[in-house]
């Protein structure tokens, strides 16, 4: 009989290495741009570092507050693996911080991303392993459970799955399932060819502009003169 709430799933299904990798380098803005601006996680989610952030995800359930499961699941999880804590956005208490996360730099872990609070930031300012947080707490965390590890959560906003692909720098995260992956790659690489494109010809002076005007006039915009 099911545990529910509090039960671990070994059983990980990742996508190919060479279709992580391929998205290696492309911006998260325009791979989501070419998911019809869908599937990135919620902007309270910030970066710690500038580290950036690519892999599969192996995701933890956390009751707010408590970090069993994500003792548990970095244990568990394979190098290179982003670990992704569903903690329901609760800052009362961090989740991890630098003990934890010197023992997953050890274990080959590839990231973090935490919809929860951490602490000793300090320390993971420094470190080239990503990290993603909703906020900072000086408070620690409990260890009693319950919590799931590798079903279904939703992070930021969005619902991850155990390997999906996450892609994340600066701007923020994207969530892709390794069903659309080829595609999407495909797509964010033509885009990143596009905007090189724009790019040259503003430092030419040469950016057709007309499309605005164009725009405002099929949406019927009154111009003053």
């Amino acid at each position: 009989m099911p545990v529910v709430g509090f039960r671990i799933n070994t059983n990980v299904q990742r996508p190919p290495g060479d279709l992580i990798n391929g998205f290696a380098g492309l911006p998260v803005a325009n791979i989501a741009d070419t998911m019809n601006r869908m599937f990135c996680i919620d902007a309270r989610i910030r970066p710690v570092n500038s580290a950036p952030l690519l892999g599969p995800a192996f995701t933890v359930r956390a009751r707010p507050g408590d970090n069993l499961l994500l003792h548990k699941a970095i244990d568990l999880a394979e190098p290179g693996d982003i670990v992704v804590v569903d903690a329901q956005g609760d800052l009362s208490h961090s989740l991890i911080g630098e003990l934890m996360v010197r023992w997953s730099i050890r274990r080959g872990i590839g990231g973090f991303i935490i919809d929860g609070a951490i602490r000793d930031v300090a320390y993971l300012k420094t470190l080239r392993l990503p990290v993603y947080a909703a906020g900072v707490m000086p408070a620690g965390p409990y260890k009693d459970g319950p919590g799931e590890i590798n079903l279904a959560v939703s992070c930021g906003g969005v619902t991850v799955h155990p390997g999906d692909i996450l892609v994340g720098d600066e701007d923020g995260v994207v969530v892709i399932s390794p069903s659309d992956a080829l595609d999407v790659l495909q797509k964010a690489r033509a885009k990143s060819k596009d905007e090189k494109k724009t790019i040259e010809e503003i430092d030419l002076d040469t950016w057709d502009r007309t499309w605005v005007d164009k725009a405002l006039a099929a949406k019927g915009c009154q111009i003053i003169d």
